[in-house]
């Protein structure tokens, strides 16, 4: 394409992953049985510390008679059960895996972002015909009475001496290797300073005023740089806002600090959020600190609960990589509240030791106050 040529469509960066998750592992190369028992080993060694999904398929065809309405939904009461067809899944299926951890897949039906090589002598020949798949291999599982991985894999397997190998009763080498896999991937902590509002109740530039010798937004993206990889400033218009810090420009307009998140997660959708609002002068990096420390990643965030409203304070709080399709969900309903996606997800809601942390300044009257009691 030439510089003169039209570029069609916007370009978007994508998140990471495959069909199934930003965290998704194939186990490929022995028969569908060897293959769910040791993802159910799998399983039960890491329950606790990770939720993981699994994906399969069942080898006998699906009967019109057994489906007798298009979709069909039974609460279980300790699960739920769907049944349904749908012949576009490839671009809907990480929807029902949105509250896992990492996807186990049974690779014999379905590619995976990596991979771990079982190397079954049932399988040998089916593997061949598979290498295509073979994109990212993390380890090898040789089955009882194999030496070694087969020649065909030496020579197709990118890295391959760099790629450990190990028994299928090393059950817990191959657990290790799995754990490891999903902490290396865990999602980096960017910042965000939510300075983008129109500050009407205030009169003025809610992020420029003063409490500390400079402009409040670059005060919270100073404590943010403490903990995070980068810090970013939310903006409705990057040519009124002068900042050394980068600029985040909202491209979901028209939504108050939901649109900066969103458009936070557009800008890397790969990335953890650490939201602040600019208005909330009290907040130190002790209670920065502490929201990091108490991350849970298998939430689609971490925040306060704010006990002066008895619900979670959603414009200081860490959302995850997996919060960015579920804000989208929210918005697709009709919803632009943050707090409403916090309380009705499933959140990691912790104490602050000092509430008046979470203290908003919105109005001449409350900035008095605030500036009073700094001086007292």
């Amino acid at each position: 394409m030439t510089s003169k040529e039209h570029k069609k469509h916007t370009a978007l960066v994508k998140p990471d992953g495959g069909q199934f998750h930003r965290n998704e592992l194939a186990l490929i190369g022995a028969p569908c049985g060897y293959i769910q028992e040791l993802a159910g080993v799998i399983e039960r060694d890491l329950r606790g510390n990770f939720r993981l999904g699994y994906a399969d398929a069942d080898h006998g065809s699906g009967d019109s008679q057994e489906l007798p309405f298009e979709v069909m939904y039974t609460d279980k009461i300790n699960y739920h059960s769907a049944a349904f067809r749908d012949e576009h899944l490839e671009f809907s299926m990480s929807a029902y895996f949105q509250s896992t951890d990492a996807v186990l897949i049974n690779g014999n039906h379905f590619s995976g972002a990596s991979q771990i090589v079982l190397v079954h002598p049932d399988k040998k020949e089916s593997l061949s015909r598979k290498l295509d798949r073979l994109t990212n291999v993390i380890l090898f599982v040789l089955a009882e009475g194999v030496e070694e991985p087969w020649s065909f894999l030496k020579d197709s397997v990118q890295n391959f001496n760099d790629i450990p190998v190990v028994r299928r009763d090393e059950v817990g080498l191959i657990c290790r290797s799995v754990k490891e896999y999903i902490l290396f991937r865990r999602p980096v902590v960017k910042g965000l300073v939510l300075a983008g509002g129109q500050s009407l109740r205030m009169g003025t530039d809610k992020g420029a005023i003063e409490y500390f010798g400079k402009p409040q937004r670059d005060h919270v993206a100073e404590m943010l740089s403490n903990v995070c990889d980068s810090v970013w400033i939310s903006t409705r218009d990057e040519h009124s806002v002068e900042s050394s810090y980068p600029l985040l420009k909202d491209s979901f307009v028209g939504l108050g600090p939901y649109g900066g998140i969103l458009s936070a997660f557009r800008e890397d959708p790969n990335a953890a959020w650490l939201c602040v609002a600019c208005d909330v002068p009290l907040l130190d990096l002790a209670s920065i600190q502490l929201l990091v420390n108490e991350r849970d990643e298998s939430k689609v965030a971490t925040c306060f609960h704010n006990p002066e409203t008895n619900f979670p304070e959603p414009l200081i709080t860490l959302w995850e990589p997996r919060a960015y399709p579920r804000l989208l969900h929210f918005l697709a309903k009709g919803y632009s509240c943050p707090r409403k996606a916090l309380i009705n997800s499933d959140s990691n809601e912790i104490k602050v030791p000092n509430p008046d942390v979470l203290t908003n300044v919105n109005t001449p009257e409350e900035l008095e106050r605030i500036k009073n009691r700094q001086h007292v």
